[in-house]
């Protein structure tokens, strides 16, 4: 009779499955570095350009339809949608923000609103222009400015 030795984790996952799976397998040099995940505030200007797409498409009837559909409250989905009032090179600049690779963007909804209630483009801009000024390192949140 042949005895075989050989080291296993055992882990409990959801409903107390067992799974088994030869040690080392879970070695994080295995695994593939992680590039980083994109910034909250850009999904979320992505959703407001998608959401006025939808309103304009006849999608959906109004910002109350859309907010049961999504299952957010009206508040939250009327400041999602006030991102799409900001200048359009702001809100490419919030789509191109590079990847998060560790902790949290610098830049986020809340500090936008002020910008988002700014009618016009150059106050936006010039608001634009102090939050980038403030971040440790504004390199890439640069955006590209045209002669006005």
């Amino acid at each position: 009779m042949t005895i075989i030795k050989r080291k296993v984790d055992f882990k409990l996952k959801a409903r107390s499955r067992k799974t088994i799976k030869p040690a080392g397998e879970n070695d994080p040099a295995d695994k593939p570095k992680r590039r980083g995940k994109i910034p909250r505030v850009s999904r979320l200007m992505a959703l407001a350009i998608r959401f006025d797409e939808m309103i304009r498409s006849g999608e959906a009837k109004d910002a109350t339809e859309l907010a049961i559909l999504y299952d957010v409250t009206q508040p939250r989905m009327s400041q999602i949608r006030a991102l799409s009032l900001l200048a359009p090179d702001i809100q490419e600049a919030l789509l191109n923000l590079p990847q998060e690779t560790n902790g949290r963007s610098p830049i986020h909804e809340k500090l936008l609103r002020p910008i988002c209630s700014e009618i016009q483009f150059d106050r936006q801009r010039e608001m634009w222009e102090d939050i980038r000024s403030n971040q440790s390192d504004p390199s890439p949140l640069s955006i590209v400015t045209q002669d006005r």
